[in-house]
């Protein structure tokens, strides 16, 4: 269990931030980068959790916010030797499980819509909007992530998890447009 007492620490006003093995790097590193994006995407679900009516897809995302928690501490923990990204009790880690998870989900949620035969705007309902807003920010988390593991060890596992993130947070979207009966099609040089 986690435990503040104090939320300012004045540790990062030299625009350093800790990681979790205690070394200290730039605010703007490509893993805080990453970090900030997992956070941002965090709060976007939070959002579309208030415009979803219910039960099984919030219950979802509350499960995948705390995923989130567990992607942001695998981002912030640097590599064990030999690039390990085993989880301990002592490391967190975005695990295979996790990403399995999200494509029975994906499936599950995509066997019930229509079939799609055109790309879709990003809209329609309010709960929609929300969710496809939380997916093209998933997408940017993604790029970010990919870019940080460019220049650094990151756990494959958790590139893994927020790409099929967003994959399911696209279906999701479609199922709160009443199954994705009411989604918004694309027509291609409509306004020409």
């Amino acid at each position: 269990m986690v435990k503040l007492n104090k939320i300012y620490t004045k540790t990062g006003d030299d625009g350093t931030t800790g990681l979790v093995d205690g070394s200290r790097i730039a605010k703007n590193d490509p893993r805080m980068a990453a970090i900030g994006d997992v956070d941002e995407l965090n709060s976007a679900i939070g959002v579309a959790i208030c415009a979803i009516e219910g039960d099984a897809a919030v219950r979802a995302l509350r499960t995948i916010q705390n995923d989130l928690f567990d992607l942001g501490a695998d981002l912030a923990t640097p590599a064990g030797e030999n690039d390990d990204f085993s989880p301990s009790e002592m490391v967190l880690r975005v695990t295979a499980t996790q990403v399995e998870r999200l494509e029975r989900d994906i499936d599950q949620v995509n066997d019930s819509l229509n079939p799609l035969t055109s790309f879709i705007l990003p809209g329609g309902s309010d709960a929609a909007a929300t969710v496809h807003l939380a997916r093209a920010i998933a997408r940017r988390a993604e790029r970010t992530a990919v870019a940080a593991a460019g220049e650094l060890a990151i756990n494959p596992l958790a590139l893994a998890y927020v790409n099929r993130l967003s994959d399911y947070l696209f279906v999701l979207g479609r199922a709160m447009n009443n199954g994705g009966k009411d989604d918004i099609l694309w027509v291609p040089g409509a306004s020409r």
